[in-house]
């Protein structure tokens, strides 16, 4: 009774065809969207929003991105944290040589140039798939690492190689507050988060899940395979470009290129495969679940050793080695028991709401 499509007729292919077909997964939507723009800045507090909402809200565009490569068009990558690095650089370098510029054209273009770059290391594709491509993007992540250490033009030739983010200025106000910074990349993750949704409905994305589904059949039904392909590195390589300028510009201020290290782009490859492949809803529920679990076993960690006789405390290597065999059982335990991940079980938490009150 709680989520029911009983006596909600559709009258037309434009409601059966909507994103959101019954009116109480649009309410939910809504609900959630104006709890997070209006009820959250209020309440949460500076650590809440900078240390965890933040990233959450970034790495859930990064994953989004990534999830166009891997889970729609099925094509594995190891790259995204290079071209995060590359977004973060490019955005420097745009906002120091144009001063003028407002900052939200200042992201646009870094993630063009990102999308350029995954273009360029999106070429193999045409002739390779599965792990030979996984390591050429991770021969692409490391070219890229590798540039923009030691090549000091990208940095402006500061002597430590860390670039330093200009005031976040918008018609002589500065964003600054964390509840500002927070609402700001809030207002990204929608607006791409809607593009997302569309792209995958719409013939690009049937293309890309023809391409993963089986690609020599895709090319038979005619197909543009190398267009096709390109297109999904671009526009994923776009969406972790956006991400990595608002990683330095808005989360960090000043970063580095050792950031965006391969641990990272795990991070979000993890992200990916225990929200659910091919999932939008996915995208979010793996952020979340990466950045709220390290919490959770510091808490755990700390509890035990308070608990347990002849643990007094808990070092840092020990928590993140606890971190690495969460992870790592979760991504198996994913991959063998539900390879559609959380976003699987979400869709069965939906289908059981609209049995309920009668057994399954």
């Amino acid at each position: 009774m709680i989520f029911r499509e009983a006596g909600q007729f559709k009258s037309n292919y434009r409601d059966d065809e909507a994103h959101l077909v019954l009116k109480e997964e649009r309410w939910f939507v809504l609900g959630v969207t104006l709890f997070a723009a209006v009820v959250v800045p209020l309440v949460a507090s500076d650590y809440i929003l900078t240390s965890i909402l933040l990233p959450f809200l970034i790495f859930t565009l990064a994953t989004i991105g990534l999830n166009i490569l891997v889970g729609y068009t099925g094509l594995i990558s190891l790259g995204s944290a290079g071209f995060m690095a590359v977004g973060a650089f490019a955005a420097y370098k745009i906002a120091t040589a144009f001063p003028w510029m407002h900052f939200v054209p200042v992201f646009v273009l870094a993630a063009v140039i990102a999308a350029l770059v995954g273009i360029a290391f999106g070429l193999p594709s045409l002739r390779i798939k599965g792990f030979y491509l996984a390591v050429t993007t991770l021969a692409a992540h490391f070219f890229i690492e590798w540039t923009l250490t030691h090549f000091g033009w990208f940095s402006n030739y500061a002597s430590s190689g860390v670039i330093s983010s200009p005031p976040l200025d918008t018609f002589g106000i500065v964003i600054d507050e964390p509840w500002e910074r927070y609402l700001l990349c809030l207002g990204f993750l929608v607006v791409m988060t809607v593009i997302a949704k569309n792209l995958v409905r719409s013939e690009l994305g049937r293309s890309w899940m023809a391409i993963r589904d089986m690609d020599v059949a895709a090319e038979v039904i005619g197909i543009p395979i190398l267009k096709t392909k390109l297109l999904a590195f671009a526009i994923s390589s776009f969406y972790c470009g956006l991400a990595g300028a608002l990683w330095a510009f808005v989360f960090l201020g000043s970063v580095e290129a050792q950031a965006f290290d391969i641990f990272r782009a795990f991070e979000i490859l993890f992200m990916v495969i225990i929200g659910g492949l091919g999932s939008i809803v996915g995208s979010y529920l793996g952020a979340a679940f990466i950045v709220i679990m390290p919490l959770v076993i510091t808490n755990v960690a700390f509890f035990v050793a308070g608990v347990v006789p002849g643990l007094s405390e808990v070092g840092a290597d020990t928590l993140a080695s606890l971190e690495l065999v969460v992870f790592g059982g979760m991504i198996v335990f994913f991959l063998i028991v539900e390879p559609f991940g959380l976003a699987r079980l979400w869709e069965l938490a939906k289908e059981r709401l609209r049995l309920w009150p009668f057994p399954y």
